[in-house]
């Protein structure tokens, strides 16, 4: 393959890993919009503004149910903090809308084996309990409250007027013109501050696909190892390897297929796909969001929590017989499209983008926002 051809392939892999997360962006998005613009602070601070158990479980159900991208998920996760909700809990949702939704278990399922699946799910669980205590025992006060009051600059949209200043049910609310104006313009606003970043980014994890060759990974992953070495190494260079190549969530699962068959650990894979929420693009955004301080303390966390959660998920599925063998290339399936459901969705989520987009050009944003939180 030529220089020619694989520039090629690389940009079809970009377009195919956006065509496998597309709709997921336009459902994740919609869910912080309608979140902003509807839910009340004083409800997101009664359900889950404490740190406690019940709390976190349910970030991580609301999570699950969202079936977010890493970039839609952390708005969502941004919205919450700010409305109240503790920051273990702000954490734990990010975590399960990445790593418990059920279409991340699907095209694992489908393109790497069941063992994936529930290694996924089981770590996704294991990253929330690491996280929790993490976040409890290392609790900077004085930079949360900071964080939650922080200016967000760039026109992103989050200080926008909320729809929930009278007693009205939320159904009441919805059924106004002007909150779905007011719902689409958070939703535009949003794409309008990421989609740099997402296009970047799957330009970047395309590029790897093909232009890194696999002896690299072979060499990087420690093949020739101790189990003892290979296995914390691996665990600890996969979010690093996805900090630096990024593929968003779901679209990531075509590169962790390309580091298993170049050599990397079973945990070293599973520690990659969690690292969807360190990448640069999305570091950066949670500085948007809440400083540089805090960005870098909820990046340090998470990767601790991702490295402790992949080493115990490793050597439970090693313990029990269960890591499967290397897979194969699927660079062929990733550019190959058909008419199948990420079709459909893409084209049904895009029309309600669409239709998100006209609704905000209709109603154009104030000059002057209040703050919704």
């Amino acid at each position: 393959m030529d220089v020619i051809d694989k520039l090629g392939t690389a940009l079809l892999m970009a377009l195919g890993m956006f065509w496998k997360t597309g709709w997921t962006l336009v459902l994740g998005f919609g869910i912080s919009a309608v979140l902003q613009t509807l839910v009340p602070a004083e409800a997101m601070r009664e359900r889950m503004g404490r740190g406690g158990t019940k709390q976190i479980a349910l970030a991580a159900v609301l999570g699950a149910a969202s079936s977010s991208c890493s970039f839609a998920a952390a708005s969502i996760m941004r919205t919450l903090f700010k409305k109240g909700a503790s920051l273990v809990t702000s954490l734990a949702f990010l975590f399960a809308a990445t790593n418990l939704v059920i279409e991340l278990g699907v095209i694992l399922y489908l393109l790497m084996g069941w063992e994936f699946m529930v290694a996924e799910w089981l770590g996704g669980i294991a990253l929330i309990a690491a996280m929790s205590l993490i976040v409890t025992l290392t609790y900077p006060t004085k930079l949360a409250e900071a964080a939650r009051e922080h200016p967000e600059a760039d026109g992103g949209g989050h200080n926008h007027g909320s729809a929930h200043d009278s007693d009205d049910s939320w159904t009441e609310r919805l059924k106004r013109p002007e909150t779905r104006g007011k719902i689409a313009q958070a939703f535009t606003m949003e794409w309008g501050m990421l989609w740099k970043d997402l296009a970047i980014g799957f330009l970047i994890g395309g590029f790897v696909s093909v232009f890194v060759p696999t002896e690299f990974w072979q060499h990087l992953f420690l093949v020739d190892a101790p189990a003892w070495l290979r296995v914390p190494f691996n665990a600890a260079i996969g979010p690093i390897i996805a900090m630096l190549t990024f593929v968003c969530s779901i679209g990531n699962v075509p590169l962790a297929a390309v580091l298993w068959g170049g050599g990397a650990t079973f945990g070293g894979v599973i520690a990659f796909l969690y690292g969807d929420l360190i990448v640069l693009p999305l570091i950066d955004v949670y500085r948007r969001y809440f400083g540089w301080k805090m960005a870098l303390y909820i990046a340090l966390v998470l990767f601790a929590s991702m490295v402790i959660a992949a080493i115990g998920v490793d050597l439970i599925f090693s313990w029990a017989g269960l890591v499967p063998k290397a897979g194969t290339d699927i660079r062929r399936d990733l550019t190959t499209f058909s008419v199948d459901y990420t079709f459909w969705l893409n084209l049904a989520f895009g029309a309600i983008g669409l239709w998100l987009w006209r609704t905000s050009r209709k109603q154009p944003v104030q000059a002057k926002s209040h703050c919704c939180h």
